[in-house]
């Protein structure tokens, strides 16, 4: 029977998600953090002010479940609120400069943890693996 390597990549794929989750989880807990906590800040810090819904997209959290989550982050005073001017439906979302400290403090460690997963792999390898996945993950849900 021949091999098939659609399966065998697909398995492959899976596990190296699951343990690429279980290492991010471990290093996001070791600040005090959850990972839906930290990957907001992560979006705030880099993207700057958003609304919930682009936060939403841009960390693939559902709007419900991100208010509870921005609750929380705003009475920590990492982040806060603003009205847009032009729209009182629209809510900004921003990063205070509490929350900007901490995350000079622990992204620089974030992404030497990820740097230290990827050591042995080429620049060459990295940049192949990311147009791979990015064919793959464009495929439309049939």
């Amino acid at each position: 029977m021949s091999e098939n390597f659609s399966l065998k990549a697909f398995v492959v794929l899976m596990k190296a998600s699951r343990t690429l989750e279980e290492i991010i989880k471990k290093d996001i807990s070791s600040y005090g953090m959850r990972t839906s906590d930290f990957t907001i800040l992560e979006a705030l810090y880099h993207k700057g002010r958003q609304t919930i819904r682009e936060i939403s997209e841009a960390v693939l959290i559902n709007t419900g479940s991100i208010t509870y989550v921005i609750d929380k982050l705003e009475n920590k005073g990492l982040l806060e609120r603003s009205n847009c001017a032009d729209d009182r439906r629209v809510v900004y979302i921003q990063i205070t400069d509490q929350g900007k400290d901490l995350m000079d403090d622990i992204f620089p460690k974030h992404q030497k943890v990820i740097e230290d997963i990827f050591e042995d792999v080429s620049i060459e390898d990295k940049q192949i693996l990311i147009e791979v996945l990015k064919r793959v993950g464009n495929k439309e849900v049939k």
